[in-house]
């Protein structure tokens, strides 16, 4: 990686996380019930034009485990798994540098501490999936996102699209994350979005599938 490009990360890391942790305790939880309802509006509206289309809908969605700073998902993806039928994983860490391993989600899954304190489920292995959520902590309206440094993402996202894989990759931040205008230069290996969700709204459109 360039080291200039990685020595200004880590600084921007923890001023994108500072200003994340500023923010109301009432304006976080508003704040991840309106990305929860325009995420699920979205797949929605997706599955039924699709269905309608006669078009393969996507059926597996690959989440991830919302720790207390990031907007909380869970209560979203206990309806998508228990009312509307979909497969739902969570990324597992199995070693440093290697791609993301998704295991399957439900409700009632055992859940274990994982490498970095983040819960992983011990069941089984799930597809490739259709739809992956990606914790985002900065982000441009160009798609770039900067995650916590580690590259899971990245090498997951790229390991996907070598294997021709076709999916949807979408980030989920905070608005206090956007970059835009503030002259963020990607680092070679940063994987771009497909699109990016905020509590303010879609910052990278809606992706239509």
């Amino acid at each position: 990686m360039n080291n200039k490009i990685e020595n200004s990360a880590v600084p921007l890391r923890a001023r994108l996380k500072q200003l994340r942790a500023e923010q109301a305790p009432v304006d976080r939880n508003r704040g991840a019930l309106l990305i929860r309802g325009r995420l699920y509006t979205w797949l929605a509206t997706t599955r039924t034009r699709l269905r309608e289309a006669g078009r393969p809908e996507p059926k597996h969605i690959a989440a991830f485990w919302s720790t207390a700073e990031e907007p909380t998902l869970q209560p979203l993806l206990q309806q998508w798994v228990e009312e509307e039928g979909y497969r739902v994983s969570l990324p597992v860490v199995t070693a440093p540098d290697a791609p993301l391993q998704f295991r399957f989600w439900t409700p009632d899954a055992e859940l274990q501490e994982g490498a970095y304190g983040i819960q992983e489920p011990v069941g089984a292995v799930a597809p490739l999936p259709d739809v992956i959520l990606v914790p985002t902590l900065g982000y441009t309206r160009e798609g770039d996102r900067v995650g916590y440094g580690k590259g899971y993402y990245d090498r997951t996202l790229a390991e996907l699209k070598a294997q021709g894989h076709s999916f949807t990759s979408i980030g989920i931040a905070w608005a206090t994350g956007d970059l835009s205008g503030q002259g963020h230069v990607p680092a070679p290996h940063d994987e771009k979005l497909d699109a990016i969700l905020t509590d303010k709204g879609w910052a990278v459109p809606a992706p239509v599938l």
